[in-house]
């Protein structure tokens, strides 16, 4: 039983050493403070009453308890109403700034919250029916939008067709007007003297062909500092200019001419291969509208959908006599 008391002593007294003493100082460690209190100089320091044990282990804890507060009070910048902002909040906010900088920052962030907090808690204080039931309907509006969304993405048909598309797309025709011009085809970017570029511009003229596309494909892994391929999807023309040394007003020129535009600068050569082109006020292509289409009519399915909805739970709750008429 005495030796059971001693381990419980030494524990308290080395949880103690470790809460009390400074980090740089070590404590003594459990072979050191075994022989200390087992040689028999030195035995008078350890009391062998189990009352004193006891009141060693609960000083240790104690001590935890108290050092760990310290630090916990130490990292507080702020504090109202047992709200707090700590010194790493304050440390993520400032990463990065200066010291005038970073102090400036810490100041307003600290004030601003302080006063949304006291404001807020002078204001809630202040009876207002009005609030009270503005913040019930917008309870009541959040529950009902996420029931409605589950339900759509649970239930509702997302599928659009290619024959439900066309047929909205040449009933509205006159809506899908492009605002700017664009295309489809290749472009190419190599360094200026890179060899074959005759070979190059005539694959370039019927990119579509199996067999020319591997041999396109070929030169660019071996020359190309730039390479896109988009035969099968339209592009801004915008987007393609911003690769190439060259204004839309000058696009434009050179495609009344031909399709294969080609420009240079001091250390590259940009082949440009249009297939296909739409220009700003012309109709879009339908495949081109698609994705705004789509949109269109899943809002308007979503609108019916909801109804029906609304409507099936209407007519239960009267079939369930929980919605009583008179």
């Amino acid at each position: 039983m005495g030796n059971l008391f001693s381990l419980v002593a030494l524990s308290a007294v080395h949880i103690a050493l470790i809460c009390i003493l400074p980090k740089k100082v070590v404590p003594l460690s459990c072979r050191k403070v075994n022989n200390l209190m087992l040689t028999s100089t030195n035995r008078h320091i350890f009391l062998h009453s189990p009352f004193h044990y006891l009141l060693f282990l609960v000083l240790g804890l104690g001590s935890c308890s108290f050092m760990q507060k310290q630090r916990d009070s130490r990292d507080i910048v702020a504090e109202y109403d047992g709200k707090t902002i700590t010194r790493l909040e304050i440390n993520a906010l400032t990463m990065g700034m200066n010291a005038e900088d970073s102090a400036r920052a810490a100041e307003q962030y600290i004030r601003q919250w302080a006063i949304d907090l006291i404001e807020y808690d002078r204001a809630k204080d202040v009876p207002n029916k009005d609030i009270e039931r503005l913040v019930e309907d917008y309870r009541h509006s959040l529950y009902v939008h996420e029931y409605e969304e589950r339900l759509i993405a649970q239930r509702m048909d997302k599928n659009v067709t290619d024959s439900v598309v066309v047929q909205f797309y040449n009933t509205h025709s006159q809506y899908f007007t492009l605002q700017e011009t664009i295309l489809r085809g290749v472009l190419l970017v190599v360094q200026n003297g890179a060899p074959n570029m005759d070979k190059l511009r005539k694959w370039l003229l019927a990119p579509a062909d199996e067999t020319n596309i591997e041999d396109i494909e070929k030169y660019a892994y071996q020359y190309a500092t730039g390479y896109e391929l988009f035969l099968d999807e339209w592009k801004p023309a915008n987007q393609i200019l911003m690769r190439m040394p060259l204004t839309q007003d000058d696009l434009q020129k050179q495609l009344r001419l031909h399709r294969q535009v080609e420009v240079q600068d001091s250390t590259h050569t940009y082949l440009l291969q249009v297939t296909d082109i739409y220009h700003t006020g012309e109709p879009m292509p339908v495949e081109y509208a698609r994705p705004e289409i789509e949109k269109i009519l899943l809002n308007r399915r979503q609108v019916a959908f909801i109804e029906t909805e609304r409507e099936t739970l209407y007519r239960q709750a009267l079939r369930d006599r929980k919605l009583k008429r008179n």
